[in-house]
């Protein structure tokens, strides 16, 4: 499926052959007008030939999304195609967004009309093409009918005939084919299969993420699809956590992305009615919510994430906690071969001595962050990482004002929430957390779903997954 990259294969076409392509081409429209194309490990630089000298332009190759060749129907010379994607200003924009940019030419090399000539110019360009393009990808598309749906087709999919997994939705249906690749009885080779997303849900804040990761600024909308759409083109991957999530029905689910508590919980899902307005639906469940506060009570415990996160928790913890869970998986064998918690114990035990518990017990919202981002314009935890093996946990605790909530939200747009010194916001490091709610009615999402009301645990799992980040 992958063409190697031309400076790693040593592919020559002239001087400096090994770690450079060389070339002549002329434009593909006339032929008129020759260039000299150099092709480096990073740029593809376009020389034009002419009586006075200047600069060649350098095109950046981590900006092209693919190249192809292809023969000419009426002169069967043979052209060079690529693809990029370069950041640009966009009329009255503060900030930079991606712009096609098709650059064609044709093949300078053997002008005679035989076709043995003809065979010989196509096979040159399509080398070139080869060794400019980073991937190229099989495609076949399904698409879900109902609720978990995903998760079935996973559980049951031949991932030997695909090289990726690409969701077009919001969160909750990658939340669904994260599950299903852990439910397979291959599940830690299935879990190998990169999985990418593009934009196409109200939440969108993975895609959000993706790019943020770029080191580019942020968007939204359109700008943020062809980003996501131009990262999936690179088709370069991360390792990504998996938090792995108990709830008080012996049920366990696998996230990546968040879980939420209290505000947030109640309008990620009280605003689901709302969906046909799409991301709009966030800002009015937050007024409403806003308007009619609630606090919630429950106990909130966690285990600290040190710099070095393999030695959070010591070797006599760790025996205590396997024995505990080959107890819990007795009547369940298949969960002896899935992640061992060796951080957790059973949710009727009191968290381990090495835990933090915290002191308040009235909150307004408890947030565990995986991700970056709550939303597509949600830059809650600026920095974490797809694999940074950490739990981001936000808390706010009862008492804060209305306004101070509204300069938090807003603050949160930019991801300075943190800057504001607000007493009442809480972040904190954690490999492990312990949530168990007192006020019911409640809701606690995971992910974006919400999930049954009740205690729960969790415990993060570093670099499981493989997610296409560019």
């Amino acid at each position: 499926m992958d063409e190697p990259h031309a400076s790693r294969q040593g592919l020559g076409n002239g001087p400096g052959a090994g770690a450079h392509m060389h070339g002549l081409f002329t434009d593909a429209e006339t032929g008129q007008v020759t260039y000299c194309l150099e092709l480096t490990d990073g740029w593809l630089a376009v020389q034009r030939i002419t009586y006075s000298p200047s600069s060649p332009e350098r095109l950046d190759l981590r900006d092209c999304a693919g190249s192809r060749a292809y023969q000419g129907e009426s002169d069967r010379s043979a052209y060079l195609c690529a693809y990029f994607y370069p950041y640009r200003h966009r009329w009255m924009s503060s900030s930079p967004v991606r712009h096609r940019d098709e650059r064609r030419f044709r093949l300078v090399l053997n002008a005679d009309d035989e076709n043995d000539d003809a065979q010989a110019n196509l096979r040159e360009a399509e080398r070139w093409a080869r060794a400019i393009r980073d991937n190229s990808a099989r495609c076949a598309g399904h698409a879900s009918e109902r609720q978990n749906h995903a998760r079935e087709m996973m559980r049951n999919a031949d991932l030997t005939q695909c090289d990726a997994i690409v969701i077009l939705s919001g969160d909750g249906l990658l939340f669904e084919v994260v599950n299903g690749l852990m439910d397979r009885q291959d599940w830690e080779k299935a879990i190998q299969t990169p999985v990418g997303i593009l934009p196409g849900g109200s939440g969108n804040a993975l895609a959000a993420s993706v790019h943020h990761y770029t080191r580019k600024p942020q968007v939204w909308g359109e700008d943020l699809l062809v980003s996501c759409g131009f990262v999936l083109c690179k088709g370069l991957t991360s390792k990504l956590d998996l938090i792995s999530v108990h709830l008080s029905s012996g049920v366990r689910l696998f996230s990546f992305l968040s879980i939420a508590w209290g505000f947030v919980a109640d309008v990620d899902i009280e605003s689901e009615q709302l969906r046909h307005i799409g991301p709009f639906r966030f800002i009015v469940g937050t007024l409403v919510r806003l308007a009619s506060l609630r606090t919630y009570r429950g106990k909130l415990a966690f285990l600290p994430a040190t710099d070095n996160l393999e030695t959070d928790v010591s070797q006599a913890q760790q025996t205590h906690n396997n024995r505990s869970s080959n107890k819990s998986s007795e009547h369940n064998p298949s969960e002896q071969k899935r992640l061992v918690d060796h951080l957790l114990v059973p949710l009727d035990q009191p968290v381990p001595q090495s835990w933090t518990v915290v002191e308040e017990q009235e909150f307004v919202l408890v947030v565990a962050m995986f991700q970056s981002y709550l939303g597509e314009d949600w830059l809650v935890a600026p920095s974490a990482c797809t694999d940074d093996g950490v739990i981001h946990l936000f808390y706010m605790t009862a008492g804060i004002s209305r306004p101070a909530m509204l300069r938090l939200f807003r603050a949160m747009q930019s991801g300075t929430h943190m800057e504001c010194g607000c007493p009442h916001l809480v972040y904190r490091r954690a490999r492990a957390l312990r949530l168990e709610p007192e006020t019911r009615p409640g809701i606690i999402t995971v992910d974006g779903e919400q999930v049954e009301y009740g205690p729960l645990q969790a415990q993060a799992h570093r670099g499981v997954a493989r997610l296409i980040t560019g």
